[in-house]
C-alpha cells in the first residue's frame, strides 16, 4: 500500500477529493466527507471515530457526536471568555458531564461578562497569572526521579505535583515537596509509574528513522514536519518507511523541551493529512486552534495507530525516568508505546501537539503528554501545512 509517487500536479484537488498522500508519503484514505473547507462540519465525526471514541471513552456514537459539538463551541468560548476575564482569568476547563466550558475568576466584577461569552464562572483565590509564576519557581527546582512531573490545575487552583506511588515519604520527595510548597500553593498527588519517552529501536512499521531509533511523523509544516526533540538532534539524518532519505533534522530540543523539526527533500513532500490507520478516515488538518482541558483528544502514532482519551492538563512540567526534564506539555489519558513519539495529537481537524512520552501503554491503559504545536511553529518560525 505504501509507496512513492512522482505526481505531484492536482495534489490540492485529491486532498479535497477521493484520495490523498499521508504524512511522509504514507498513501491515504479519502477525508472525512463530513468536513467542510472551512473546518466545520456538517457531521461531527466519521463513524470510524465515533468507534474509537466509543472504544476509549465509553461513549455511544450520539454521545460522542454530542460531545464533539460541545467541545468546538467551548474552544470559541473560552477565547471570548479569557479576554473577557482580564487579569481576574484564573483558568478554564471543559465539563464533558454537562458539555459546557468553566472559568475560574478571582473577582466576581467579571463574571457577568464572562457568563455573557457563553461559560459557567467558579470563583477562586489564586489568578492564572500567579499559579504560571508559581510553577516557574517550581521549575527551577531539581526534582528527584520519583517526581513524576507538576502542572498549574485550574479545577483545583493550585500547582499539582504527582509522586510515584509508594515513594511520597522518601527523603528527596520530601524535600523536594517542603521546597515547592515554599513558593507555590501546592498540592499532591500519585501515579501509578513514572513517565519515559516512547522512542524505540528499530522495528517493522510505518515510521521514520534516524540512526537505530524509531518514532513517528508528528505534522506537517510548509519544508518538512514536526516531531519530538528527543528522537534526533540537530544534522541527524532521517529515513522514512521504505528506508529511502527524507532529509534531516534542522532544529531539535531535548531536554527542557521535546520538540524538533525535519526538512523534507529527496522526492519527498508534505501534505496536511494524519493517518487514520484504518479505525476512522484519514483526517485533514485544517488549523491549530487550542483545544480546553476536558476535551477528548486523538494520537496517530506508528506502533499503537489510533487511539483517543481526554486532554488532562497543560503547561505540566514532567521529570521523565531518565531524569530529563520537559516543560510545557500537555497531558491526555490517551494510551502509547515505543515508536509513538514525535506522532500527532489532533482535536477534531485542529492539529494539537506532538507527543512526547508518559506511562503505560495500550494494552492496561495509561497517561501521554504532547509539546503543543503552536510553540513549537513559533520557535522555529514554520508554517503549518493546512487543508
Amino acid at each position: 500500500m505504501r509507496r512513492k509517487t512522482s505526481a505531484r500536479l492536482g495534489l490540492s484537488a485529491l486532498l479535497l477529493a477521493t484520495a490523498c498522500v499521508g504524512t511522509a508519503l504514507v498513501p491515504a484514505a479519502a477525508a472525512d466527507p463530513g468536513t467542510t473547507s472551512s473546518g466545520s462540519a456538517k457531521a461531527p465525526a466519521s463513524d470510524g471515530l465515533l468507534r474509537a471514541m466509543e472504544r476509549d471513552l465509553g461513549l455511544s456514537p450520539a454521545a460522542a457526536r454530542e460531545r464533539l459539538a460541545d467541545e468546538r463551541r467551548a474552544v470559541k468560548t473560552e477565547s471570548a471568555a479569557r479576554k473577557a476575564a482580564g487579569a481576574a482569568y484564573g483558568g478554564a476547563w471543559f465539563d464533558a458531564g454537562r458539555g459546557r466550558l468553566t472559568v475560574a475568576l478571582t473577582e466576581r466584577k467579571a463574571a457577568a461578562d464572562v457568563r455573557e461569552a457563553g461559560a459557567d464562572v467558579r470563583f477562586v483565590a489564586h489568578s492564572a497569572a500567579r499559579l504560571d509564576a508559581a510553577k516557574k519557581r517550581v521549575d527551577k527546582l531539581k526534582a528527584p526521579k520519583n517526581v513524576a512531573s507538576w502542572r498549574v490545575d485550574p479545577r483545583a487552583n493550585r500547582v499539582v505535583v504527582d509522586v510515584v506511588e509508594g515513594h511520597r515519604a522518601d527523603n528527596d520527595v520530601s524535600t523536594f515537596l517542603r521546597r515547592a510548597r515554599a513558593t507555590a500553593p501546592v498540592r499532591v498527588d500519585t501515579v501509578p509509574e513514572a513517565p519515559s519517552t516512547f522512542a524505540a529501536g528499530t522495528v517493522g512499521g510505518d515510521p521514520y528513522y534516524t540512526g537505530n531509533v524509531r518514532c513517528s511523523i508528528g505534522f506537517s509544516v510548509h519544508g518538512g514536519f514536526v516531531t519530538a526533540g528527543h528522537c534526533g538532534g540537530v544534522g541527524a539524518g532521517v529515513r522514512g518507511w521504505d528506508g529511502s532519505a527524507i532529509g534531516s533534522f534542522q532544529g531539535s530540543s531535548f531536554p527542557d523541551n521535546d520538540y524538533a523539526w525535519v526538512s523534507v527533500g529527496n522526492g519527498w513532500w508534505t501534505v496536511p493529512v494524519v493517518l487514520g490507520w484504518g479505525t476512522i478516515p484519514d483526517r485533514l488538518v485544517r488549523g491549530s486552534a487550542e483545544a480546553p482541558v476536558g476535551s477528548s483528544i486523538c494520537r496517530s502514532g506508528s506502533t499503537t495507530k489510533w487511539h483517543c482519551g481526554t486532554l488532562l492538563a497543560k503547561n505540566e512540567t514532567v521529570n521523565y525516568s531518565g531524569g530529563a526534564v520537559v516543560r510545557q506539555l500537555t497531558k491526555t489519558s490517551v494510551c502509547a508505546e515505543g515508536g509513538d513519539s514525535g506522532g500527532s495529537f489532533i482535536s477534531g481537524d485542529q492539529a494539537q501537539g506532538v507527543t512526547s512520552g508518559g506511562w503505560g501503554n495500550c494494552s492496561s491503559g495509561g497517561e501521554t503528554w504532547f509539546q503543543p504545536v503552536n510553540e513549537i511553529l513559533q520557535r522555529y518560525g514554520l508554517r503549518l501545512h493546512t487543508a
